[in-house]
C-alpha cells in the first residue's frame, strides 16, 4: 500500500519510546513527529536518517482508513490497546 499524501497519522498516534532523529528522548503518542512538515510528509522519508522503527510499519488498509481522520482514529486506538499497563 502507497502512503496517502498528506496525512502523517503513522507519524502522530504512536508512542515511540527509543530516539529518532531530532526527537532524542522518542515521541509520545498523539504528538506529531518533528520531522513531519507542514503538510504532514515526513522529510527524512527514503534518507539514512529515516529509522529502522519507521521502516517496519507497513501501512495496510486496516490500519488507514479512508481519510486522515481515519487513520488517526484506528493508530490511537490500536496505541492505547497494545499500550503497556502502568
Amino acid at each position: 500500500m502507497d502512503c496517502r499524501p498528506q496525512c502523517g497519522a503513522c507519524c502522530i498516534a504512536p508512542h515511540i519510546s527509543t530516539a529518532i532523529p531530532n526527537m532524542p528522548n522518542g515521541k509520545p503518542a498523539g504528538v506529531p513527529c518533528v520531522n513531519l512538515d507542514d503538510a504532514f510528509n515526513c522529510t527524512i522519508w527514503n534518507t539514512p536518517d529515516f529509522p529502522p522503527l519507521c521502516h517496519a510499519f507497513q501501512a495496510q488498509t486496516e490500519h488507514c482508513g479512508e481519510t486522515q481522520q481515519q487513520a488517526l482514529t484506528i493508530l490511537t486506538q490500536m496505541e492505547q490497546d497494545t499500550a503497556p499497563d502502568i
